[in-house]
């Protein structure tokens, strides 16, 4: 683990680390919590990250008249093209909070499922083909709450890439990430940054983050 971390660019991987995440981890890894509380750490923990997201998101000027008087004040630039892509299915847990903090964002949702002998990633679902016309308006919130191997992240910030739009403008929040994918996703993607909640020690033979939670869509969805 050590020597991974190292060859990492801490500058693009935000570590997000308070009392509330640390709380509502213990909650998710517990083996014996149920999948209610798991979805309810879950969406405690995914909200914070989401707000952590926002803060880079480009502001302008604009006026604001309350009971007593106007002023001007800052927003976000209403003229930004701002989606949120879950990667199904486990990344869909993000939606809820993400909608709420983010009203104006469009979701567009994209399927893939790993491959247990191979660990690559298969594709069922892609609702990202669209137009980018001036693509550095595009600001993109990836999310998935496992970032193991990071090859099915790779894939989806490709689609995006492909459109023309800025690394810088991508962001990948997860809740648990692994060093060997931390490091698979900055060789091919070094200015996208990453926001996680736990950088944990490595993913096992079977592509499973250690110590992790098992896996995130069985025990967050009960199946």
């Amino acid at each position: 683990m050590e020597k991974t971390l190292e060859k990492l660019n801490t500058d693009k991987i935000n570590l997000v680390e308070n009392p509330v995440i640390l709380l509502n981890l213990c909650t998710m890894r517990n083996k014996n919590t149920d999948s209610q509380g798991v979805r309810i750490a879950t969406r405690k923990i995914t909200r914070v990250l989401l707000y952590e997201a926002a803060k880079s998101l480009p502001l302008v000027d604009t006026i604001v008249e309350t009971p007593l008087m106007k002023f001007k004040t800052k927003t976000i630039d209403p003229d930004i093209n701002l989606i949120i892509s879950p990667i199904l299915r486990a990344g869909l847990i993000f939606t809820d909070e993400a909608i709420d903090i983010l009203p104006q964002a469009c979701i567009r949702h994209i399927g893939m499922y790993r491959d247990e002998k191979t660990l690559k990633p298969v594709w069922y679902y892609n609702k990202v083909p669209m137009d980018a016309p001036n693509p550095e308006k595009f600001h993109i919130l990836i999310t998935d709450p496992m970032l193991a191997t990071g090859n099915s992240l790779i894939e989806a910030i490709k689609l995006y890439t492909d459109k023309k739009i800025p690394q810088e403008n991508i962001k990948v929040i997860c809740i648990m990430a692994a060093p060997e994918g931390l490091a698979n996703i900055q060789s091919k993607y070094p200015d996208v940054e990453i926001i996680t909640a736990a950088i944990d020690e490595r993913i096992n033979e079977n592509g499973y983050i250690v110590p992790g939670m098992g896996d995130a869509g069985d025990r967050i969805f009960n199946t």
